[in-house]
């Protein structure tokens, strides 16, 4: 997990801390994803938002549930995702018990999502792609066209009648979080309650902090497959183990330090627009480089025997390369250029 810099202002992170240990002691298991968002709703209470003075709790409690297992954490991240964006809009979050959130802002070829006011509300009209979960969720922030040019944020109920959730589930075929089912949903005039203002949602810093933690779970969910490279199972490690080894220890530790000092950098709250932007870039693209060394080191040093026969360990696999898929890769390496280039390395 990522280091926590700095003095804790309450004592939210033993209390995160405690929730999360007590769950996994109690056995999660892969694929409840009633358990899984029953937990998400938990610590959606206790923690801490982004730039709230205790960033690296928010983080080390994601990359904990990732280490355990991705699909958990992949159903965790985009619920405290979500109240983050409402709590940094200065919305309340509606008081219902176990309300569930997603976030839904992707877009893709012949699907589009219009919203538009009626009278006093907003109405929302079209398809949206890449609903991950929302069959099982009870609300979720979505993007949507309100002209040509520019996307608002919108709350939307996935209960409302309007919303057509699920028929479109046999397309969801990976070998990857195959339970974490994202497909696309059909809104017919339902009813919504704008979340910033238009364009708002890719201009916050707070996007920036998201996409951050989206890497502490890529991070837990490398850590989770280097405890299993690190069990001999009654075999003495050879040299070339022990190279395999350092190799991930070596970029375990970059990505964590990389998490870390952007934990004090965001709480800080001394890097603000493009600034953000960049950094989050850049610590997603260290920890994508490092999960993706650990990938390589697990599977070289272990070979086909674990894929084969142990199902945690192809699933982790499995589960790990698809979400690692959300990074831009090669194109989020070229935006960092032109960030140096524009603004200057910072280095």
């Amino acid at each position: 997990m990522p280091a926590r810099p700095g003095a804790r202002p309450d004592d939210r992170d033993d209390r995160s801390r405690e929730l999360v240990t007590r769950a996994l002691a109690g056995g999660t298991k892969r694929g409840d994803l009633a358990g899984h968002l029953e937990l998400a709703a938990e610590l959606g209470a206790i923690v801490p938002r982004p730039a709230s003075g205790a960033t690296a709790t928010r983080w080390a409690t994601l990359a904990t549930l990732g280490a355990h297992d991705l699909q958990l954490a992949r159903a965790v991240e985009p619920h405290l995702d979500a109240l983050a964006i409402l709590d940094e809009a200065g919305l309340e979050t509606p008081a219902e018990p176990g309300a569930t959130w997603g976030v839904f802002a992707a877009e893709g070829p012949g699907a589009r999502l219009g919203a538009r006011p009626d009278g006093e509300r907003w109405v929302l009209e079209g398809t949206k792609p890449w609903c991950s979960l929302a069959s099982h969720l009870s609300h979720a922030l979505v993007t949507a066209w309100v002209d040509d040019r520019t996307r608002g944020l919108f709350a939307l109920d996935l209960r409302d009648p309007a919303v057509r959730t699920g028929e479109h589930a046999e397309r969801w075929v990976p070998r990857g979080l195959p339970d974490v089912v994202s497909t696309p949903i059909e809104v017919d005039g339902a009813p919504a309650t704008p979340v910033g203002a238009p364009g708002w949602y890719l201009e916050r810093d707070g996007f920036a902090w998201g996409g951050i933690g989206v890497a502490a779970v890529w991070y837990g969910g490398a850590v989770g497959l280097a405890r299993r490279l690190a069990q001999p199972a009654g075999r003495e490690l050879d040299q070339v183990a022990h190279l395999h080894l350092g190799a991930v220890d070596q970029h375990l530790t970059a990505a964590r330090a990389a998490l870390a000092e952007a934990a004090t950098v965001v709480d800080s709250g001394t890097v603000r627009g493009p600034a953000a932007a960049a950094l989050a870039t850049r610590v997603r693209s260290v920890v994508v480089a490092a999960a993706e060394g650990v990938l390589g080191a697990c599977e070289h040093a272990l070979g086909p025997g674990p894929q084969v026969g142990e199902a945690s360990y192809a699933a982790a696999l499995a589960d790990l390369r698809l979400y690692l898929r959300q990074h831009h890769a090669e194109r989020d390496l070229a935006a960092l250029g032109r960030h140096a280039e524009q603004e200057g390395p910072w280095w």
